[in-house]
């Protein structure tokens, strides 16, 4: 039943945000750039007939083709795309290579109408899959979103004040203070200091909120979001987890075109000096922002997760 399940989770999705006035899009999968993020993997072409490499990428995320439509003016306002999205990383109960992969955007809006979808769409979800005869689990049955701040678990589950430690050096010697954390001798960057703390004490405890929504990440961690006028120390930027797993992750979106390439390269550099390889750049996507993006907030989902988290459903994917 499992395939059924999964078909019935993604019409009761689909009716959601159709409910909420969104169209359903659906971008190319085969693109020049497939994503920027140092740590995701992409899968490359292969022509079998020519016997060489295409200068095309399966796509991580359609961010940059939806971002393409927000920025155009064919009235793209509130979009979402449900598909599969292709990343090369081990498999694991919870991740295969390809996966379906929710994601959302509000054009003119910013990422607290992202947070308000979020919510509306995990209780529709629940309450839809009870009367579709979907198995919810029992300890999600009246839960209810828990949103904390990232500064805010770290003073609640270590005593401390993560937004102190912005810099390599101080977080490299606040590490000293948890000498269960490995911390390998090379050196590393400040996000990889960061999440060793974090995926080894913070991580572990979330199973104590079985819904709950992390914001204000600190400003290393801003990615493709903004900074936060009134603390810039931290950035617009979200994840939800249920029962520990990891859900999705919203930015309040980056426009600033210069700071975007300038961190591109930097995100470049890093994948060539840690991997060996580095992406051609997202010169289309390069295009769409100089056009202009206004300002939005999108988010990405992993449906198979979702599937998972809220039913009970041990493998939720295809095969």
């Amino acid at each position: 039943m499992r395939r059924r399940y999964q078909f019935e989770l993604i019409q009761i999705i689909r009716n959601y945000f159709q409910g909420q006035g969104f169209l359903d899009v659906l971008t190319p999968p085969a693109v020049e750039n497939p994503g920027m993020e140092v740590h995701i993997h992409p899968f490359q072409l292969h022509s079998v007939q020519q016997k060489k490499n295409k200068p095309l990428y399966l796509h991580t995320s359609p961010e940059f083709c939806m971002k393409e439509l927000l920025a155009s003016d064919e009235g793209f306002d509130k979009i979402f795309s449900l598909s599969y999205c292709f990343r090369d990383e081990p498999e694991s109960p919870i991740h295969r290579p390809q996966f379906l992969m929710l994601e959302w955007y509000r054009k003119h809006e910013r990422y607290e109408s992202i947070m308000r979808d979020v919510e509306g769409l995990i209780q529709f979800a629940m309450k839809e899959g009870v009367k579709k005869k979907l198995p919810l689990r029992k300890e999600m049955q009246g839960q209810v979103l828990v949103k904390k701040t990232m500064q805010e678990l770290f003073q609640e589950e270590l005593g401390i004040d993560i937004l102190n430690y912005l810099d390599v050096p101080s977080i490299k010697e606040l590490l000293k203070q948890f000498p269960d954390v490995p911390v390998p001798q090379a050196e590393l960057q400040w996000d990889d200091y960061f999440f060793l703390l974090y995926l080894n004490r913070i991580e572990p405890v979330l199973t104590k909120y079985p819904l709950l929504m992390i914001t204000e990440f600190p400003a290393p961690l801003s990615a493709l979001s903004t900074l936060k006028a009134s603390d810039p120390r931290v950035c617009e930027r979200f994840e939800v987890y249920i029962n520990a797993i990891e859900l999705c992750n919203c930015f309040n979106e980056l426009t600033d075109s210069t700071e975007q390439e300038r961190r591109f390269s930097e995100q470049n550099l890093l994948k060539k000096q840690l991997y060996g390889y580095e992406l051609p750049k997202p010169l289309q996507f390069y295009a769409t922002m100089r056009k202009g993006l206004p300002p939005s907030a999108g988010i990405a989902l992993g449906v198979e997760r979702l599937l998972h988290a809220l039913f009970e459903i041990e493998n939720p994917f295809y095969a």
